[in-house]
Order: structure tokens, then C-alpha cells, then sequence
């Protein structure tokens, strides 16, 4: 009877030893998947921080220039080159934006907050990623109508216009399609792989897939 009370209490008490054990172990895992996901939000920085200066730099220089021709040379200007500039300028600013959006989050993930912030920021990341790509890709068509001019229009012959018609239709149309298709539903088709297949998007998938583990640690 006695050895029966002591096996039972050596039982329990390993039993109690095993369950903390088991908690601390997945404790200790929850928080190194935690570093493995702000390393690879972290990772993110350099080439956003590098696409970021590229394009201010891109923005503020046409902004200066276009600014000089409505102002000073609007009416000599060829038009279709001032709508194209506009657009193409007008299209990397709201991108930009997306972009100072994406590091502002990037910088404030935190690997003490709940894993819910967290999951909530990577998937913002995620939505405003599909965004950017989408908003780039509608500059297509512009690239094949800001040498348009005048005497394009006045000397051009129908073949001329042919082939610059099905160039500038065939971009359209590549355009609209990945602005309309260019979402995560998609991720696994070999198109979207190959538009997003880098550090912008990788390390995100990665990060994404690494919180969803720290869920289950939890349960």
C-alpha cells in the first residue's frame, strides 16, 4: 500500500515535470519563430529602402520637369508625351506611398506584442504588395504612347499605325488583365510566381507561414 501511494505520487510529480517541460518547450518555440519572423520582415528593409530613394528621387525629378513645361511651355509641348509623363509620375507617387506605408509597418512589428498584431501587419503587407504591383503594372500602355506626336499623325502611314496599335492594345491588355488577376488566390499559379518570386515577397510568405506555427504552439 505504501509503495502503491509512493509510485502514484513519483508519477505525478513526473507527470506534472513532463507538462511544464512541455509547455517551456513550446514557449521556447514560440518565441525563436517569433525572431525567424521579424528576421524575415527585417530582411524586407533594404531593397524597399533602396526602391523607396530610387523612386523619390525618379518622382521628384519629373515633377520638377513637368511642373516647368505647364507652366512656361505648355502650349509648344507635345501633348502626348506631357499626358504620358503625367500618368507615369502620377502612378509611381501613389506607389511610393504604398511603399512608405509598407516600412512604417514593418518597423513597428514587435516580437513581445500578441501574435493577432502581428498576423494583422503581415497580412496588410501581404494586401498592400498585391496593391503596388497591380498600380506598376497599369504603367505599360504609357510607355508606348509618350513618343506620340504630331507628325505621327499628320505623316504616318496605316502600317504605322497598325503596328503601333497592336502594341500599344497588346500592353493594354496585359495591363488590365494582371491588374484585375494579380491576386493572392493565385499565389500557387506559375505567372504570379514569376512576378513575385523575390525579396519583397518571399520573405513575407515566410513570415506569414511562421506566425501561423506560433498559433498552434499556443493551442
Amino acid at each position: 500500500m505504501v509503495n502503491e501511494i509512493g509510485l502514484k505520487k513519483i508519477w505525478q510529480t513526473t507527470n506534472e515535470k513532463l507538462e511544464e517541460n512541455i509547455v517551456i518547450n513550446r514557449k521556447n518555440s514560440a518565441n525563436i519563430t517569433k525572431l525567424k519572423v521579424h528576421h524575415f520582415l527585417s530582411s524586407m528593409k533594404p531593397i524597399k529602402i533602396f526602391t523607396l530613394l530610387i523612386g523619390i528621387l525618379w518622382v521628384g525629378i519629373g515633377i520638377i520637369a513637368l511642373g516647368g513645361i505647364y507652366l512656361y511651355a505648355f502650349s509648344e509641348a507635345n501633348k502626348f508625351f506631357l499626358f504620358s509623363a503625367t500618368m507615369q509620375v502620377l502612378l509611381t507617387a501613389i506607389a511610393l506611398i504604398i511603399y512608405i506605408y509598407q516600412l512604417i509597418t514593418i518597423y513597428q512589428v514587435n516580437i513581445t506584442e500578441p501574435i493577432l498584431k502581428t498576423q494583422k501587419k503581415l497580412a496588410n503587407l501581404k494586401i498592400s504588395t498585391l496593391w503596388v504591383t497591380r498600380i506598376l503594372f497599369l504603367q505599360l500602355p504609357i510607355w508606348t504612347t509618350f513618343y506620340w506626336n504630331a507628325s505621327m499623325l499628320e505623316n504616318g502611314n496605316w502600317l504605322l499605325w497598325l503596328f503601333q496599335g497592336i502594341v500599344t492594345l497588346s500592353f493594354s491588355f496585359v495591363a488590365t488583365w494582371l491588374f484585375f488577376n494579380i491576386k493572392y488566390k493565385n499565389k500557387d499559379k506559375k505567372w504570379f510566381q514569376l512576378i513575385f518570386n523575390g525579396k519583397e515577397w518571399t520573405p513575407l510568405m515566410k513570415a506569414m507561414k511562421l506566425s501561423e506555427q506560433i498559433e498552434e504552439y499556443k493551442k
